[in-house]
């Protein structure tokens, strides 16, 4: 289907105005100002739009401001012009406008393909407000980042807003199945209806792409890490290039997700990387994609992880599998994401030691269009974990960061988790591999390494659930995640306030009560799941509810006794140099800190030592009566949610109200289960009373 056929019928749907609010328009609802005199204030300022440019992304960008300007201000409100007029919104670049040329802004020196300014200018007697970039995606961010202005109720009298993103790939990494099922997906089936493409292309996959580039994501990985072989046939191959087309004027390139085997399941017999068929065969497979897909951004590998076939089946290592993949993929300057989510026995038998062991001494063995991709923690997305001590570690090796998204290990799509205060406190990280100011942030962003290309991956949250996520504030993760990754200097409590203002209301007293439940929520889910460093206790495989006894798994490393070992002794996984040693890991100065009891930090109190029940914690209370007490604030902090949610039902959409208060209820009941099964276990071991300050 050709754009234009696309946009007719966004057209249309843009005219639509349901009464109730179902979730699905995201933060990107639009609905009229319900302040007449902040409206008339806009209005003032704005009465014209000239959008400069006819390519298929202008005339996204004119389609969105035409209905955002038109939900917000009133329908009709804006008369489209191409004229520089007082009063009027002005998008363009310096190649295809005079007027911004004649501006002459500096700024844009700086800002490359996809940075944009905003800015209230004055020319000719004039009065306007300038969206300007070097190319039409950066007007495509700079709109939505100025009808975000207008959506969080800001001043826009005297507008000087100058943005670029501080990470180059920002990705969301899909795990859906060419079945249409999506593991860890909790939102119902995928998104993909591969078998209506490429003939038939769902219009959701617009809003899709509107969705992500309104928040400033650039690609999506469209398959499961454990990838399916038949993704590379030229049938699946035509279905994504119908993906790509649409997504392409939103500035999104699509990426795919490679079984390393996939030469055996074609018509060789090995998949060995230094095999010169197998390297063939990739070269001519890479040839096939970019025929179809010109723009086509490049493959994810996990390999040699649970299962999953790699280079490591042939004695080969990680490196001569990425860049094998690397050099098919180089001539076209595609990319290869090769995970480090590897963890063997045979290495080490702790398994937060391994993917660092298996990957540093391969550090500057990588091509250059190579990234390995790390999860933030050494384990695997829980609650809470201290940062991977791969950062930092691999100075000559562009390491991207991998986060998730959908809440695996948090709940799944039914518990209320911002996790925008979790991803804050790893990208705050100071690793110290460099000294001082060697933070996540910094080291995924080249700063600390000057690494030549950075990126920034997200485990996708959605699903083809009406309101995308299956609970709506798991929408605030997703907005979280794109706002980051553009800029990591956020805050997220200033994200958390736009992401309220945009999807619920501007409200003062919304506002602050909907702020007060998001911002505490991650800590309470971590002080009922997992408190003071335990980890991996949930229940085997679907990871919901809690499992601290389970031992009957195949191999130690998928128990959740492995993890906490709770004996008559006490609590927890000693990896200080008396234990496993996994502390030496890190640099200099958290080595210290983590190998001393008495400076390590409690929350990674019993990741690091096995702790006596009796020990004394910096609160004075024994780690029982400690552990007791967080399980019990975790719970506590659940009713308090619930209740400030109560407060808003005459406040908030009907429809959204009754939805979130069910999915309360039911994290009101999970939170005890959790409190009252992890305790109930753990006080076999400790013979101790359990003591609560249940409200």
């Amino acid at each position: 289907m050709k754009y234009k056929y696309f946009f007719i019928f966004i057209m249309f749907v843009f005219t639509q105005n349901l009464s109730a609010d179902d979730g699905y328009d995201l933060w990107l609802k639009y609905k009229k100002i319900d302040d007449s005199q902040k409206i008339e204030k806009y209005r003032s300022t704005i009465n014209y739009l000239a959008v400069i440019g006819e390519s298929d992304t202008c005339k996204a960008v004119r389609l969105e401001l035409k209905r955002g300007l038109n939900g917000l201000l009133g329908n009709e409100a804006i008369i489209e012009s191409t004229l520089t007029k007082s009063g009027a919104i002005l998008v363009g670049t310096p190649a295809n406008c005079e007027t911004i040329k004649k501006l002459n802004y500096p700024e844009l020196n700086n800002l490359g393909n996809v940075g944009y300014l905003i800015k209230t200018a004055g020319l000719d007697r004039k009065i306007f407000i300038v969206i300007a970039a070097n190319n039409d995606i950066g007007l495509l961010y700079g709109s939505f980042a100025f009808l975000r202005l207008l959506q969080a109720g800001q001043d826009i009298s005297d507008l000087n807003i100058v943005s670029k993103p501080k990470i180059e790939y920002r990705l969301l990494n899909h795990w859906d199945n060419l079945n249409g099922s999506i593991e860890r997906g909790y939102a119902g089936k995928s998104l993909w209806k591969w078998d209506q493409l490429p003939e038939k292309t769902d219009t959701r996959y617009l809003d899709y792409a509107r969705a992500n580039a309104s928040i400033g994501i650039n690609g999506a990985v469209l398959n499961n890490v454990n990838a399916n072989p038949k993704i590379l046939t030229t049938e699946y191959l035509k279905k994504v290039a119908a993906l790509a087309d649409v997504f392409r004027p939103y500035g999104i390139k699509v990426f795919l997700s490679v079984n390393f085997a996939s030469p055996v399941s074609s018509d060789l017999n090995t998949a060995d990387p230094l095999n010169p068929q197998v390297k063939k065969w990739w070269k001519d497979k890479a040839a096939e994609i970019y025929t179809i897909i010109p723009d086509f951004g490049g493959f994810l590998v996990k390999a040699n992880s649970e299962g999953m076939p790699g280079p490591q089946d042939y004695n080969r290592s990680h490196a001569d599998g990425a860049n094998m993949l690397a050099q098919a993929l180089a001539p076209y300057k595609g990319i290869v994401m090769w995970r480090a989510f590897v963890y063997n026995a045979d290495v080490d038998p702790d398994r937060a030691k391994r993917a660092y062991l298996e990957f540093v001494p391969l550090d500057g063995k990588f091509n250059s269009n190579v990234f390995i991709q790390a999860k933030n923690g050494p384990i695997d997305f829980q609650p809470r974990e201290p940062v991977s001590p791969l950062f930092g570690a691999m100075p000559k090796t562009p390491l991207m960061l991998e986060l998730q998204i959908t809440q695996e290990y948090l709940g799944h799509s039914t518990h209320l988790v911002y996790l925008a205060p979790m991803w804050k406190e790893y990208l705050d990280f100071d690793m110290y591999s460099k000294g001082k100011d060697s933070t996540l942030a910094s080291i995924i962003d080249g700063s600390v390494d000057n690494y030549q290309m950075t990126g920034i991956a997200g485990v996708a949250n959605t699903g083809n659930d009406r309101n995308w996520c299956g609970h709506f504030f798991a929408q605030a993760n997703w907005f979280a995640f794109g706002r980051l990754a553009w800029d990591h200097t956020l805050k997220a409590e200033q994200i958390a306030d736009d992401w309220i203002r945009m999807s619920l209301s501007n409200d003062d007293k919304t506002l602050k009560t909907v702020k007060s439940m998001m911002m505490d929520s991650w800590q309470a889910c971590v002080n009922y799941m997992t408190p003071l460093g335990l980890h991996h206790i949930m229940q085997a495989d679907f990871h919901y509810g809690p499992g601290p006894g389970y031992s009957k798994a195949s191999r130690s490393d998928w128990n959740s006794v492995y993890y906490h070992r709770a004996d008559a002794n006490g609590l927890g996984f000693d990896r200080s140099s008396t234990g496993s040693n996994a502390a030496a890991q890190y640099s200099g100065h958290w080595r210290q800190i983590f190998n001393d009891i008495n400076s390590c930090p409690e929350k990674y109190l019993l990741w690091f030592y096995h702790v006596s029940w009796d020990y004394k914690m910096k609160s004075g209370q024994t780690l029982w009566n400690q552990l007791c007490l967080n399980y019990y604030m975790g719970t506590d902090y659940v009713n308090k949610m619930f209740n400030q949610w109560q407060s808003l039902e005459n406040d908030i959409d009907p429809e959204i109200f009754m939805h979130v208060k069910a999915k309360l209820e039911k994290q009101k009941q999970d939170s005890e289960n959790w409190r009252n099964s992890c305790l109930d276990y753990f006080k076999n071991f400790s013979k101790k009373d359990i003591i609560h300050t249940e409200k």
